[in-house]
């Protein structure tokens, strides 16, 4: 049998997503993105797409300050996800960090909220971030 490639799939370049796991007391930092943006309205673990040059550590750091006015302690590797929406293949890099200097903000995000693992049922997110939020809820992180 032969199988055939989705040509519009193969073609679509992976958007390369650094994004924060940020942990306080034993709650957790999640975004809610802008009405009228990709998956506006859903909740986010925060960050963004890494820019031409920069390290996904260096992509989390800007991003963490340009969307929430907070500097972070050296990120860790948690887990990458590969997702495939009908207009885009993303490729998130989790990185478990906390808040070195500032007090997170709404800067460039709708909300935010400081959530326990449990409490995060009650949200909607992503389907790319559901493994994060399970891996959460059993304490595995």
């Amino acid at each position: 049998m032969v199988q055939r490639l989705d040509a519009r799939k193969v073609a679509m370049q992976v958007i390369e997503v650094a994004a924060g796991i940020i942990a306080h007391e034993g709650r957790y930092l999640i975004a809610r993105r802008k009405a009228g943006s990709h998956l506006g309205g859903l909740w986010e673990f925060p960050g963004g797409k890494r820019e031409t040059g920069e390290t996904l550590e260096e992509c989390l750091h800007r991003e963490l300050w340009e969307e929430l006015n907070v500097r972070i302690s050296a990120p860790t590797p948690f887990q990458v996800v590969r997702h495939e929406y009908p207009e885009k293949v993303v490729e998130l890099h989790f990185f478990c960090c906390r808040i070195a200097t500032g007090v997170a903000i709404a800067v460039d995000c709708a909300e935010l909220r400081w959530v326990y693992a449990h409490e995060m049922a009650s949200f909607e997110f992503p389907p790319a971030d559901q493994s994060i939020i399970e891996a959460l809820q059993q304490g595995t992180v």
